[in-house]
């Protein structure tokens, strides 16, 4: 497709008349309101049909398990954006979920990525998951990279979270070849990458998700979500009795300068 151009104009998602609203083809004010719970619409509106019950707890246990979690740098971002400008709610929900990237929250998505990568060389070599995995573990520490969904720098004894959806997927008969792909690379990665590296949250999500169906596309959206709600509860919690500035100034104390110092107008004027 060209740049500018498209051929195929079409949305599957929604329309509207001057009576109805019709989202995914269901009426929204008689058949969605109402009657549908928040977590089976946000099924519904990405994948475009209702899940299972089994999809439905997985996705909403997700959900849950990373809609918060304490002063990271997405929250302080947004508490201080809100701080400096009290009336831009829009504008500190946007500061926090713009960081969500390689590092923080929006891991998921690598890790997702990673684990399909890993299916699809075992599927394409005709080997097992195992040994797909240990030679992909093999690359990485050659080139000395780190394993997405793998490791925490809090949680380095095991991530709580992870190993509860790990649980419950398997209590859904949910868990598949992703699960198992990860599970397979923690048994592994302590030994070719000499030093502990416990499943975190940000590789469970994907790998419950994409066994439930979820596409891979879309993986993002799970954690974007989720911290929109935590975002909303710190910005309230600002609104009410503001800690963003006494952030700003506690990060001021803790760096310390070490550029060049600037010329001072009486060392200059000495000597005259």
């Amino acid at each position: 497709m060209r740049i500018g151009k498209q051929d195929n104009a079409h949305t599957a998602i929604a329309t509207s008349d001057a009576e109805t609203i019709t989202v995914r083809g269901l009426d929204l004010c008689n058949e969605l309101i109402g009657q549908i719970g928040f977590t089976d619409y946000f099924w519904l509106l990405v994948i475009g049909k209702r899940p299972s019950d089994a999809q439905r707890q997985i996705l909403d246990a997700c959900l849950v398990a990373i809609a918060e979690h304490g002063l990271v740098p997405s929250v302080q971002a947004a508490r201080m954006t809100l701080a400096a400008g009290p009336e831009a709610w829009q504008g500190a929900v946007a500061a926090g979920l713009l960081g969500m990237g390689s590092v923080v929250a929006g891991s998921s998505e690598s890790a997702g990525r990673y684990l399909a990568k890993v299916i699809s060389e075992a599927d394409a070599s005709g080997t097992a998951i195992e040994g797909a995995a240990i030679s992909s573990l093999k690359r990485l520490k050659a080139s000395r990279e780190k394993v997405a969904g793998l490791g925490h720098p809090q949680h380095s004894g095991g991530d709580p979270r992870a190993n509860r959806l790990l649980e419950l997927s398997d209590s859904l008969g949910i868990s598949g070849r992703h699960v198992e792909t990860l599970r397979t690379l923690a048994k592994h990665s302590p030994v070719i990458m000499e030093r502990p590296l416990p499943i975190n949250v940000s590789g469970a999500i994907p790998a419950v998700m994409l066994d439930a169906g979820w596409p891979l596309e879309a993986l993002k959206a799970v954690p974007l979500l989720a911290r929109t709600a935590g975002l909303a509860a710190h910005l309230y919690e600002e609104s009410l009795r503001s800690i963003g500035f006494i952030m700003s100034h506690h990060a001021d104390l803790a760096i310390t300068y070490d550029g060049p110092q600037a010329s001072r107008a009486a060392d200059q004027n000495k000597g005259r």
